[in-house]
């Protein structure tokens, strides 16, 4: 059940009044007048809020998918190629009534969902924004887009009010999680929130996209499908290729990083053993080596593209399986200019 916007409030001023325990890092912070680890503080920072074509393409579809890029990470990956995001200190300040427009703002714009990237350290925002917005007229679904370093509670305040997840299986590995990312129970944690993610949300529903309008709703059973997601090929693709666009359920990603196959193997497999054809997995060749010169000399594995066949390596593991609902990367989309420009484009109002 949800919950009220009376509860809401409540939770919103128990967690400015009491040090910050959002997120499996329970820093503690104050953040009424300080940041946390997170890089987040009393009201949400948002870097960029604009019409994506680099998502799924059920995601993307041919409009674009209305992504809403949060400043602040609970992870702090030293590889993270949003690294200029995640630290918090890129965006702007917004209330949770313009939070609100800008997702109404996007639908206007022909949005086919509202996006929330990296949103987990702003729950008590995004439930009362959202909570708004539904109010005041939004109608396509919400994809909630996490590294999955969540705490089920907080995911199980969000049931009702997101119809898509979207999170990330980074690690199996809690040496490689605690190298990458300083936390050692990545995999615990994320295994929790998506098994939450996928109490919520269930078998995936379709809809397709001649139909969106009219609310015709499909099952998806099909091959492993190779999607090119650049943002040169990605519209002509769905408009030829893809006939539906998700309207509920879980697409877990995973990308694979350079020399750690066998991990990204160990995640597929758990996935599959787990979920079967119940989710989909999106399996991202996309890594980009954006680490500057010092942390390359302590990461040097990290310095480089990953390889064609350390890719399809993961993918034809992921056949042999047996996985059929997937998405995989064809080409060469590990480049800068895949990541946005998190230049506050569509956070002010005008």
């Amino acid at each position: 059940m949800r919950m009220s916007e009376k509860n809401v409030l409540n939770s919103m001023s128990n967690c400015m009044d009491y040090p910050c325990m959002g997120c499996p890092r329970e820093c503690g912070a104050d953040r009424t007048n300080g940041t946390g680890f997170c890089g987040g503080g009393a009201l949400p920072k948002i870097a960029r809020a604009a019409l994506h074509f680099w998502e799924e393409p059920c995601i993307s579809g041919v409009n674009g998918s209305g992504t809403v890029f949060f400043s602040g990470c609970s992870l702090r990956c030293v590889y993270c190629q949003n690294r200029k995001i995640a630290l918090g200190d890129v965006g702007t300040t917004v209330s949770v009534e313009r939070l609100a427009e800008i997702y109404l703002e996007l639908q206007e714009q022909g949005a086919h969902n509202i996006n929330l990237v990296t949103p987990a350290h702003e729950t008590d925002a995004v439930i009362r924004s959202l909570e708004r917005a539904k109010r005041q007229g939004l109608q396509v679904p919400v994809v909630y887009n996490t590294g999955s370093y969540e705490k089920v509670e907080n995911l199980k305040r969000l049931e009702g009010l997101v119809d898509v997840w979207l999170p990330d299986l980074k690690y199996y590995s809690s040496e490689l999680s605690a190298r990458y990312s300083a936390a050692p129970d990545y995999f615990e944690v994320a295994k929790a929130a998506i098994a939450e993610m996928y109490r919520q949300a269930g078998t995936p529903e379709f809809v397709a996209l001649k139909d969106d309008r009219n609310g015709r709703q499909h099952n998806a059973k099909r091959e492993v499908d190779r999607c090119r997601l650049s943002d040169a090929e990605v519209g002509a693709q769905a408009e030829e290729d893809e006939q539906y666009l998700i309207k509920k359920g879980v697409i877990v990603r995973h990308m694979v990083i350079p020399t750690h196959t066998a991990d990204s193997k160990k995640i597929v497999e758990y996935l599959y053993r787990t979920y079967g054809d119940d989710i989909f997995i999106s399996i991202m060749s996309q890594y980009t080596p954006v680490i500057d010169t010092e942390t390359a000399k302590e990461y040097p594995e990290l310095a480089r593209k990953l390889t064609e066949r350390e890719y399809d390596s993961v993918v034809d593991y992921a056949i042999e399986l047996g996985v059929e609902n997937a998405f995989i990367q064809e080409g060469d989309v590990a480049e800068e200019s895949f990541i946005p420009a998190f230049d506050g484009t569509g956070v002010k109002k005008d």
